[in-house]
Order: C-alpha cells, then structure tokens, then sequence
C-alpha cells in the first residue's frame, strides 16, 4: 500500500500546477457584472484534490469515451478510398466530397455544441453522453448496411445520405463533446482530460488499421486481368475493408455505453453525498447548485489557451484534403499492396494519427506546457508551416518535389499529427487551472467550444485546398 500511495502521489505532483510557473494568472468572477449575452452555469463540486483520489479505472473509462467520441469523425477520414469508389460516376463529388464531409460535421458540431451551451441550466451531462452513444450506434448500423445494400443507388443519392449520417453522428458528437468535458472537469482532475484527449488519438489509430488490414486481406488483383476485374477486385476490397470498420464502429459505440454507467452512478452518489439533503433528485440537486458565469468572464481568464486551441484545429483540419489525395512515390505496378493507394491512403492517416496519439502521451511527462500559454501560442501559428510541405509530395500521382515515401509519412504527417494531440492537450488540460473551482465545468465547456470553432474554420477554408492538383 505504501508504494501504491507514492505512485499516486507522484502523478498527482505531475498534473499539479505551480503558482510560481503561471504565465497569466485568474481574474475575480464577478457574477453580477459578467457580460449578459452568453451565460454558462456550472455545477459546484468540491475540489477533488482534497475528496477524490485519482482512479486508472475511472481513466480507462473516460479514455473509452474519448475513442467513441471521435471514431465516427475518423471513420468518414480513413474511409474516404470507399467513398471515392461510390461517388467515381460524379466528378464533381468525387472532388469534393471529403471537404464536403468535413464542413458538415464540423459545421453541425459547433452549432450543436452552441445550441447545448444555451440549455445549461437544467442539463444533465450524462444523459447527454448516453443519448449521443445511442445516436452513434444507430448511425453505425445504417452505414454498415448501405454498404452491402445500397450498390444501386447513384451517386448523388448516396451523397445526399452520407451527408445526412455526418449530420447526425456530428449531432451526437456535440452532445458527448458538451457532456464529456464538463462532466470530466467536475472531477477535478487534469488526468481525465488528458485521458479523453488521448482516447480521441487512439480513436484514429484503430480505424485506420483496421482499414489497412482488410485492405491486405483480399488477394491483389491479376495484373492480366482486363479493366473490368480489376474494378470488381478494387470493389471487394472498398467492400470488405468498410464492412468491418463501419461493423467495428458500432462495437465501439454499444462497449461504451455500457462501460460508463459506473462513472455516472459514483457521479450521483458524489451530488447524493455533497448536496441539499432536502433534495431528493440528484437532477434538481445539480440544478439547485448551479451559479452563473459569462463567457466573457471565461474568455478573460482563457484568452491564450482558447485561441491557440482554436488556431491549432484550424490549422489541423487541412490535413484530410491532403491526404486523401497523395499517394505513393513507387510506381503502382510494382509497389506492394500496402503503397498503393487503396491501403497508402489509410496508412498515411495512421501515420498523423500515431503522431497525434504520441503527442497526447507526451503530456504526462515534464513537455507538458500548460502553464506557457503564450509559448503554445506561438507553436499554434507556427503550425502552419507544415501545409506548404504537403504541396512537396506525390499529390494525385502527378510527382513529388520530394520523392519520398519517408518525407511524406515521418516528417509531414507524423510530426504534423504529433504536434496537434501535443498542442490541444496542453490547452484542454490548463484550463481548468486558470478559474475557479467553481468555474471548471464551463471552462470545459468553453474550451471545447473553441476546439469545435477551430475545426469548423478550417473544415471551411480547408474548400480551398480542394482543387489542389
């Protein structure tokens, strides 16, 4: 037991912040003269440091709930060889189909994550997480079996229902954005942040293995064959590698919504514990401790963290456009199943993703910079510098200034994804050390506001990078 508390007591020391290193330091809260356009209430909870004592299960949990937050967003990015494969009758969509994709869910994601920020008042964060996992079931369900059953239909009508299945997964992720964030930040404790940031991470890595590996499980295509067998061979393997990935998706989803259910009964035993005895609901309890605070009371004490937040996914947000359209620098008849461009194509968002995923992890060791928001700042305009070294590879097939695989993969897109989770964790996970205890769950709600507005932006202005050939 003794060792038990040392290695607890030294990841406590890890995520605890030193007033000393502060590079701006919390304005008073005054309720009764915050901006009144745009209010958040919160939910009161004692600070967990001096009640809660930190809980890898309780981590593996939230880290759960980060995978299935985002495995529908990156389920559209990794899929996109099937998609190019279903809009291939309409060039106009197969142009533009992935910014398309993008702008929709990120579009939905911030007006839905706005919506719910104006319905705080009698919210209740787990309900939210638990309906966005049932929509996000029923949404992997659909796609799973257009993919078997929907051959018949054009192009454009296949569109019209893609978009239409991003609409409502972008709908659920909002609410379990809204609720995930919030809820975690009543814990009080840095490390389930950190452990939803990195499940979002891994939530890239694994689809785009599995995309990659029922790609190499059908057998490669006869180069004799004429045009037509090749086209059915390419169709088995769209076929094959989006069944198990849609399929796997709706795992995902059915695991976590299971899986949190302890999380949310300790919830309500903590309000049950903590709040008027007189109250019997543990709604009307969190209801009953709820105070106001503005946005711009947020915004004063947030400024630096909540605009590198934003630049940083804006920025990000260009790099699916890229991708989907770079291949390898070998010459397709001789390149091996995994460079061409039907396994290529995943294997370069697995590559961003493993970096994005290692970013994340770097967080808990002493390259955390939570306490420099001015220095991620500066990284988050910086970032920028890695779009034009996209414009040096083998975009469409047409040649690379740099032919190389390797550039492509170790220098663009893994330190490109590895600077993202580096970036977005050090300014999700400061946030709640710049207010007060009081103010954590809306610091987390208006940070994740900003991480949303960051990828509509550049979900957007990502429309531009779409004619690039």
């Amino acid at each position: 037991m003794g060792e038990d508390a040392t290695a607890i007591d030294r990841l406590r020391a890890l995520f605890k912040a030193s007033n000393n290193e502060q590079q701006y330091e919390p304005v008073d809260t005054d309720y009764l003269n915050g901006d009144e356009d745009v209010r958040r209430p919160i939910l009161i909870v004692p600070e967990a440091d001096e009640g809660e004592d930190f809980s890898w299960f309780e981590y593996s949990i939230f880290l759960l709930l980060g995978i299935a937050m985002l495995w529908a967003w990156n389920m559209f990015l990794a899929a996109a060889p099937y998609f190019q494969t279903r809009f291939a009758d309409n060039h106009n969509i197969l142009e533009h189909f992935q910014s398309a994709i993008t702008s929709v869910a990120c579009v939905t994601n911030l007006v839905s994550m706005l919506v719910l920020g104006q319905m705080q008042a009698k919210a209740s964060y787990p309900k939210r997480i638990l309906c966005a996992l049932v929509l996000n079931f029923i949404v992997f369900t659909l796609l799973s079996i257009s993919v078997t059953y929907f051959r018949s239909i054009s192009a454009t009508e296949y569109f019209v229902f893609t978009l239409i299945m991003v609409f409502s997964t972008s709908v659920a992720t909002g609410l379990c954005q809204n609720g995930a964030f919030a809820f975690a930040s009543s814990f009080g404790r840095p490390e389930y942040i950190q452990a939803i940031m990195t499940g979002q991470a891994v939530a890239g890595v694994l689809p785009s293995v599995a995309q990659i590996l029922s790609v190499l499980a059908v057998p490669a295509p006869d180069h004799w064959a004429n045009a037509e067998e090749e086209a059915n061979t390419l169709n088995q393997e769209n076929t094959t590698s989006a069944t198990v990935y849609f399929s796997t998706a709706t795992v995902i989803s059915f695991l976590t919504l299971f899986a949190v259910v302890p999380l949310i009964r300790k919830h309500n035993r903590i309000l049950e514990s903590q709040m008027m005895t007189s109250i019997t609901s543990v709604e009307e309890a969190e209801q009953a401790k709820r105070k106001i605070v503005s946005m711009w009371t947020l915004y004063k004490k947030l400024h630096w963290l909540a605009a590198s937040v934003f630049l940083c996914f804006a920025v990000t947000m260009f790099f699916p456009v890229f991708t989907q359209k770079i291949v390898s620098t070998m010459p397709q008849d001789h390149a091996p199943r995994l460079f061409q461009p039907s396994a290529f194509i995943p294997l370069g968002f697995l590559v961003w993703n493993l970096g994005d995923l290692a970013g994340r992890l770097i967080t808990l060791g002493p390259l955390n910079m939570r306490h420099r928001p001015v220095v991620l700042f500066i990284v988050a305009i910086l970032r920028g510098g890695f779009l034009p070294m996209y414009l040096l590879c083998n975009i469409l097939g047409k040649g690379a200034i740099i032919k190389s695989d390797a550039f492509y993969l170790f220098i663009v897109q893994f330190l490109f994804g590895a600077t993202n989770g580096w970036l977005g964790s050090c300014c999700m996970m400061g946030a709640g050390e710049y207010v007060d205890d009081g103010e954590r769950e809306a610091a987390g709600g208006f940070m994740a506001i900003n991480l949303v507005a960051g990828l509509t932006t550049g979900s957007l202005l990502s429309f531009a990078a779409a004619g690039v050939k």
